[in-house]
């Protein structure tokens, strides 16, 4: 079930329920999380990444590696978070899409 873009009101910034949603499957590296969300700068991608971490949505994984790996996947509280954008993807397909 992918909904992001049918939502009656937004749930953090623009990208936070593409977020939500391209890790709703596991953990992800920054390079895939962008792959599955193409209108995304960078910059913009990594302050929502920032932020959802900082609200507890989002962890990140940093690796001593050479070159340098992050992952990031959801939290509990993000798995939670997501089950509402569930409701309200099923609430707008039942209220605002015209059959």
């Amino acid at each position: 079930m992918k909904c992001t873009h049918d939502l009656p009101y937004q749930i953090g910034d623009k990208w936070t329920a593409h977020v939500l949603r391209a890790l709703q499957d596991g953990r992800r590296r920054f390079t895939g999380l962008r792959a599955t969300m193409p209108g995304v700068t960078p910059k913009v991608l990594a302050e929502t990444l920032r932020a959802m971490e900082r609200e507890g949505t989002v962890s990140r994984e940093a690796f001593a590696e050479n070159p340098p790996r992050v992952e990031y996947e959801l939290t509990e509280q993000g798995r939670r978070v997501l089950g509402l954008l569930d409701l309200c993807c099923d609430w707008a397909r039942e209220n605002l899409v015209e059959t």
